[in-house]
């Protein structure tokens, strides 16, 4: 049963976690929105697309803001309780750090389990669904081939321009078209008006075309035939668009399916090495928000009679570091030039090690404070920038200096 402490302690925790869970991924998604803004609007698709691929890309951006958020989340709340004496209140009424990591340990495992499933089975898909909607603008698939103003090849016998497109592309405006047949024929088509319609054919459209002039012409023809309409339908065979390849990269595989590939026998060695780099990769990364509970409270706690916020500093920095080391490890890994195991599990283990000394300084020594040395010399550097701000502003200018030989 949750005591009221408990309780309390969740309170000050949830805020944080999901403000900083909520920060942190609304800017990994604006960095990523303004880089597809751009490569769809190079491409020429809708910018519901860009929903879309952001939607796929936000399980990503969670496995990666989830253990922030807890470190945060479990960080600010301790350093709150300090700052306020509340925690040296509960020490001396007898509650160990032990005892008070036990909500923060909740919200561990819950989030633990919750970024597994997400990083196991939900981002994989979700990554295999976004390279699809790359792969269908560069293609074209998503009706992004013709562009206003531009000359665009709709095949390697036909190009189109388009000066305005109006009512979503249901009226075309400024129209030019070029068709070469296979015996040589060729028909250039200008319109003042038009628009596509669709057919029974899935790979055929009518271009309905009105007030204009086609211009027909062939090696048998002494002169080419000229012809004004007003309405004239004009087919279009659609290109071919080459199918999506499947979930062949190791990123877009589940966690069963990574161990079915890693310990299939006909595996070629250099696959397997890319398989058993990203099965180690997510479970270090899983595995390091256990002990995230004993980091957070190791920085949370400023030395007495201090409110330096250095620890939030250094505790963003470690999670950050871990997390490149981490990867870094999985490409060494992935190209067999050691082994994923020690590349991944060696510097979790070197992590937990300085996290576990941590956590016994702050808990077990009296006084003791693990970053107390960092804490001392960022406050003589903080005192001194003043000083020297102050030297700067006394030190006169060049145009002010005496000339040399001046009485």
């Amino acid at each position: 049963m949750l005591t009221a402490t408990d309780r309390y302690i969740a309170r000050l925790i949830a805020l944080p976690l999901l403000g900083t869970l909520v920060i942190s991924a609304m800017l990994l998604v604006l960095d990523k929105m303004l880089s597809l803004f751009d490569f769809v609007a190079a491409e020429g698709g809708p910018v519901s697309v860009v929903w879309r691929m952001l939607a796929n890309m936000m399980p990503e951006y969670l496995s990666l803001g989830i253990p922030i958020g807890l470190m945060l989340g479990i960080l600010l709340a301790f350093r709150r309780l300090a700052l306020s004496s509340e925690l040296d209140v509960m020490r001396a009424v007898g509650l160990s750090y032990g005892r008070l990591l036990r909500v923060p340990y909740l919200y561990a495992i819950a989030l633990a389990l919750l970024n597994f499933g997400i990083v196991g089975f939900v981002q994989p898909l979700s990554r295999h669904a976004y390279e699809a909607l790359r792969f269908e603008l560069r293609s074209g698939a998503l009706g992004a081939s013709i562009k206003v103003g531009e000359f665009t090849n709709l095949s390697k016998r036909m190009t189109m321009r388009i000066e305005r497109s109006l009512d979503e592309g249901r009226n075309l405006q400024g129209i030019f078209v070029r068709a070469i047949g296979k015996d040589g024929q060729t028909v250039a088509v200008t319109a003042a008006q038009g628009e596509f319609l669709a057919t029974d054919d899935p790979d055929t459209i009518i271009f309905r075309l009105r007030d204009g002039v086609l211009v027909n012409n062939a090696p048998k023809y002494k002169s080419p035939r000229i012809l004004s309409f007003s309405s004239h339908d004009l087919p279009i065979d659609l290109p071919q668009i080459e199918k999506f390849r499947g979930r062949d990269v190791d990123r877009e595989k589940t966690i069963p399916e990574l161990v079915m590939i890693g310990h299939d026998p006909a595996t070629p060695d250099k696959l397997r090495n890319e398989i058993r780099a990203n099965f180690h990769f997510r479970m270090v990364e899983v595995a390091m928000m256990m002990l995230l509970p004993l980091a957070a409270l190791a920085f949370a706690i400023p030395p007495k009679r201090s409110t330096s916020a250095l620890g939030v500093f250094l505790s963003i920095v470690f999670i950050v570091t871990y997390h490149k080391i981490n990867e870094y490890g999985q490409g060494v890994g992935s190209l067999g030039k050691i082994d994923p195991i020690i590349a991944l599990w060696g510097p979790f283990l070197l992590f937990a090690g300085v996290i576990l000394w941590m956590y016994h300084v702050i808990a077990h020594r009296p006084g003791g404070q693990p970053i107390a040395a960092l804490e001392y010399a960022f406050a003589k550097v903080a005192k001194q920038i003043p000083r020297l701000l102050r030297l700067v502003r006394r030190r006169p200018s060049l145009s002010e200096a005496p000339a040399e030989g001046a009485a």
